[in-house]
């Protein structure tokens, strides 16, 4: 493992944080770097796991998925105790849903922090009451609300 990046690493990996799709020769263009340099430090890059993949941001008002919320989930750990389960196994049931984009552990007043991408609030009612609040282990729920969010 080559350790600490450079400079250059730096520079190379935000660019590819914001231009994904760019090629080498784009990124080179940008980093003023030759080319072979370029895709030798990507190349050492994802083999050293500091890129771990590429990805998209959709549109998602043209998928019709543009209803974010946030839900702040407890958990029964004394329930999961009984079944012999985790928090782990908790956010493992909540991913299943298509509507869940990412779950997180948290340490604080909660437990877990659910991001749900539906289309408007009935298909979130129907989503949160029907589904993620009956999995087994949630506890309770409060739901944020977003109104603005800028990527």
């Amino acid at each position: 493992m080559r350790g600490l990046l450079d400079k250059k690493d730096h520079h190379i990996l935000e660019i590819l944080k914001d231009h994904g799709e760019y090629t080498t020769r784009q990124i080179a263009k940008k980093t003023l770097l030759p080319i072979t340099t370029v895709h030798n430090r990507v190349r050492k890059l994802k083999e050293e796991g500091f890129i771990k993949r590429y990805t998209i941001i959709p549109d998602y008002a043209k998928l019709e998925k543009n209803f974010v919320a946030y839900i702040l989930a407890s958990v029964d750990i004394s329930l999961l105790k009984s079944k012999k389960k985790s928090q782990y196994d908790v956010v493992d049931d909540l991913k299943r849903f298509e509507f869940v984009e990412r779950v997180d552990i948290v340490a604080g007043g909660t437990d877990l922090v659910v991001i749900v991408r539906v289309k408007d609030v009935d298909e979130f009612d129907k989503c949160l009451l029907t589904k993620l609040q009956l999995v087994e282990g949630v506890e309770k729920t409060q739901s944020l609300i977003v109104i603005h969010s800028k990527h």
